[in-house]
C-alpha cells in the first residue's frame, strides 16, 4: 500500500513537471520578450497540442511587434530625411538676406535641426543595425577600450575595477558607454569609470564633477531629444539623444541606466547589466 501511493505521488510529480514545463516556457519567452523584442522564437514542437499552439501564437505576436516596429522607423527614417531637401533650399535662401544679423540667427537655427535629422537617422540605424545573438565578452576589456578612445580624442577620463565576462550586444554597449563618457566630459569636464562585479549583475558607474541635474529633471532627461535648457545649449551641444540612446541600450540588456546627484557635486550615471 505504502509502495503504491509513493508510485502515485512520485507519478504525479512528474506529471505535474511536465504540464508545468510549457508554461514555464512561455514565461521565459515573455521575460526575454519584455527585454528584446528581438529574442529568438519560443520552440513550436515541444509539449502537449495546446502547448505547441500557445508557442505559435506567441511567436505570431512577435513578429507582429518586430514588423510594426521596423515599419515605425521607415517612416520616421522617411521623414528625416526628405525634411533635408526644405532645409538645403532654406539654407540657399538665407545666404541672400541682407540682414547679417538674422541670417546668422537662421544659420544656426538649421544647424540645430539638421543635428537632430542626423542624431535620429543615427539612433536607427543602429537599432536596425543591432539584431543578433548576444557575444560573450571580456566586459573589462570593453569598457578600457572606450576610455583608451575617449583619451585619444583628448577627453580626461579614468578607469578602475573588473569584472567577468559577461554575454552582451557588444555595439550596443559600447554605444551606451561612449554617450556616457560623451555626456561626462561636455558637462562635467571629465570622466571616472568604476567597473564592479558580482555574482548576479555587472556594475558601470561614470562620475563627473558637473553641475548635476535638477532632481525633478533627472528622470527627463532619458527621453529622446530632452534637454535642460540652463545645461544643454547650442554653446555646449547635443540634440538631447545621448541619455536616451544609452538607456535603451542598456534596456536591450535586460538592465537599467540611473542617474543620481552625487553628495559631493557632480553627477552618476549607474549602468546595471544582469547575468543570466
Amino acid at each position: 500500500m505504502l509502495f503504491q501511493f509513493a508510485a502515485i505521488v512520485a507519478a504525479s510529480w512528474v506529471g505535474a513537471r511536465v504540464l508545468a514545463r510549457p508554461v514555464q516556457q512561455l514565461a521565459r519567452g515573455a521575460g526575454r520578450l519584455t527585454q528584446d523584442v528581438h529574442a529568438p522564437p519560443l520552440d513550436e514542437q515541444g509539449g502537449p497540442n495546446e502547448a505547441r499552439e500557445a508557442a505559435r501564437a506567441f511567436n505570431r505576436m512577435q513578429q507582429r511587434i518586430q514588423t510594426q516596429l521596423a515599419q515605425q522607423a521607415r517612416f520616421l527614417a522617411a521623414v528625416s530625411h526628405d525634411l533635408r531637401t526644405p532645409l538645403t533650399r532654406m539654407a540657399l535662401r538665407i545666404e541672400r538676406l541682407d540682414d547679417a544679423d538674422t541670417s546668422r540667427r537662421l544659420r544656426q537655427d538649421l544647424a540645430e535641426m539638421n543635428a537632430l535629422i542626423d542624431a535620429t537617422l543615427g539612433y536607427l540605424r543602429e537599432r536596425e543595425g543591432a539584431v543578433g545573438p548576444r557575444q560573450r565578452v571580456d566586459i573589462a576589456a570593453l569598457v578600457q577600450a572606450v576610455v583608451d578612445d575617449a583619451m585619444e580624442l583628448g577627453q580626461q577620463v579614468s578607469c578602475s575595477g573588473s569584472a567577468q565576462p559577461l554575454a552582451v550586444y557588444p555595439a550596443e554597449l559600447r554605444r551606451a558607454l561612449v554617450n556616457l563618457i560623451e555626456n561626462a566630459h561636455r558637462y562635467g569636464g571629465g570622466a571616472r569609470v568604476t567597473l564592479t562585479d558580482a555574482p548576479d549583475k555587472v556594475v558601470i558607474d561614470v562620475d563627473d564633477d558637473g553641475p548635476g541635474i535638477p532632481p525633478d529633471e533627472l528622470g527627463r532627461v532619458m527621453e529622446p531629444f530632452y534637454r535642460i535648457e540652463s545645461s544643454r545649449s547650442r554653446a555646449t551641444g547635443g540634440v538631447g539623444m545621448g541619455l536616451a540612446i544609452a538607456a535603451d541600450a542598456v534596456a536591450r540588456h535586460g538592465g537599467e541606466l540611473m542617474l543620481e546627484n552625487r553628495p559631493e557635486g557632480g553627477l552618476r550615471a549607474t549602468v546595471t547589466l544582469p547575468r543570466e
